[in-house]
This record gives structure tokens, sequence and C-alpha cells, in this order.
């Protein structure tokens, strides 16, 4: 299992998370973004090395980095203040919301790195846990918030596109308090969070995927839609499991199937595809409303 965590977390440090922050803002978070990959190399190496004192190191100059990335959060909150010209409400706009979300969730798996490569039980959580929940916020959430963000963006508005973009990071957030309550509140969590990324793929599938120009452009956003039925099923039953006893997939298992299944299926088709959409648009557009 260690070994599919690994290389999962590092195409998450790599490549998904500054291909996301190239569509978060393609001006304004460019240097970022291009830095990124150095940035996160210590993460990345961290992960390979026994744990002690330089894995510790190497993580904490990797949490550090996502300290400073969630740190950019407020800003953009800021920016849809109602007094802001244009806004005519009290509340961020939703896909600024996800933008957040996505934005402060590589700091909680930041965290988690740098006890777990220390050998540190944070909290009491198994240091297995540690290791899950670095891969689990760099995709379910900053991966995950970051296409509900898009898919608000361009879907229809309504109820559903609502659900969408406020239920995952809202799900995100319930499953990490689960960590610290109990199991039947993971579980909500995990409930809350399964019908948001069900929410995202119906979206692509309908209103997202016939609009793209090109067949490549249409596979990719079908398979990242596809895959989320599967996984998120996955995860629905582990959770149940873990709060009612009843038999349900290992953590190793979900490794191999839920883990990778979201990270090379819904995170990397996901933005490879709205990549190639923001690059056929006249303008690439921001995660945000003006």
């Amino acid at each position: 299992m260690t070994v599919l965590v690994n290389v999962i977390v590092t195409l998450g440090m790599l490549y998904v998370l500054p291909a996301g922050l190239r569509l978060i803002d393609p001006v304004g978070l460019r240097r970022t973004a291009r830095l990124w990959p150095l940035l996160a190399a210590p993460g990345a190496v961290c992960l390979w090395l026994p744990r002690g004192i330089l894995a510790a190191s190497l993580a904490a100059l990797y949490a550090a980095a996502t300290a400073a990335l969630a740190a950019r959060a407020p800003a953009r909150l800021l920016r849809t203040h109602p007094r802001a010209p244009g806004r005519r409400t009290a509340f961020p706009a939703p896909a600024e919301v996800a933008v957040a979300a996505a934005l402060a969730s590589p700091s909680v798996a930041g965290v988690a790195l740098v006890a777990e490569r220390a050998g540190h039980r944070l909290f009491g959580f198994d240091l297995d846990i540690l290791a899950l929940t670095v891969p689990h916020f760099h995709y379910a959430g900053f991966a995950a918030a970051l296409v509900a963000g898009l898919v608000c963006r361009a879907a229809t508005p309504g109820p559903r596109a609502s659900w969408a973009v406020y239920s995952v990071p809202a799900g995100t957030l319930l499953v990490l308090l689960g960590y610290f309550l109990d199991d039947w509140a993971e579980l909500v969590g995990a409930v809350v969070l399964t019908g948001g990324m069900w929410a995202v793929a119906l979206l692509t599938w309908r209103e997202i995927r016939p609009s793209a120009r090109d067949r490549s452009t249409r596979a990719l956003l079908a398979v990242s839609a596809a895959v989320l039925v599967a996984t998120m099923l996955l995860a629905l039953w582990w959770a149940a499991g873990e709060a009612t006893g009843i038999v349900h997939p290992t953590l190793t298992w979900m490794a191999a199937t839920h883990g990778l299944g979201n990270a090379l299926g819904f995170a990397l088709c996901s933005v490879l595809a709205w990549r190639r959409l923001t690059e056929d648009a006249p303008h690439p557009p921001e995660v945000t409303t003006p």
C-alpha cells in the first residue's frame, strides 16, 4: 500500500496541484503554479525516505508551501465581499467557496505529512491514517473542490449546481471532523461528499461533456464522471462498514481501488479535460465571479 499511496501523492503534488492552480487563476497564480513543482519536490522526496528527522524536515518545507497557499484563500473570498462592485449578496460567490476550500486543503495534507514522516501520532491517529490523509486532501480536498467550482461556473445555475459546489467542500470538512468525533460522523461526511461528487459527475456528463469541441476532451470528461460513480460507492461502503461493523474493504484495497480511481480516473482526467477546455476558450476563465 505504501508504494501505491506514495505514487498517488507524488502525482498530486507535482502535477495535479500546479495544473489546478492554473485553472483557478491563470494570471494571478501563474508564478505560483510555475514554481510549485520546486516547492513540492521536498514533499515528494520525503515520501520515499525512512521516517525520521530528514524526512520530517523535508515534509515541513512542503507544509510551509501549502500553508502559504492556504493564506491566499481569505483574500480571494474578500474579493466577493458585498461592498465590491457588482456584488448583491452578503455571501461569497459559490465557485469562490469551492476555490477557497481547494486552496486550504493541501495545508491539512501538509500537517499530516509532517507528523507521519516524523513518526508522531498526531491527535492519537495511527500513522497509516495520517499517511492516507495526505492523498485524501490533495484529491477529495483540492481536486474535487476545484472541479466542483469549475463545473458550477460552467453549468446552468440551479439547485444541482449549488448542491455540487457547496456539498463537496462541506463533505470533505465533515469527513475531517469525523476523524475527531466518531465513525458515524465520518459516515455523514461521506454521504454528503458522495452526493456532491455525484452531482458534479451528473453535471459533467449532461452539460460540460456535450459542449466540448473535440472527442478527446469529451472522452476525458466522460471517464472522470463515470469513475466517480464507482469510487464514491466504495467510499460509502467503507464508511458504513467502519460505523456499523459490516464487512467492508480494507485500507489497502481502498487505496488500490478508490484511491487510484479518484487520482487517475477523476482528478487527472478532469484536470486534463479542463485544461483543454480553457485553452479552447477565447479567454481562459478564472474560477471567480466578477
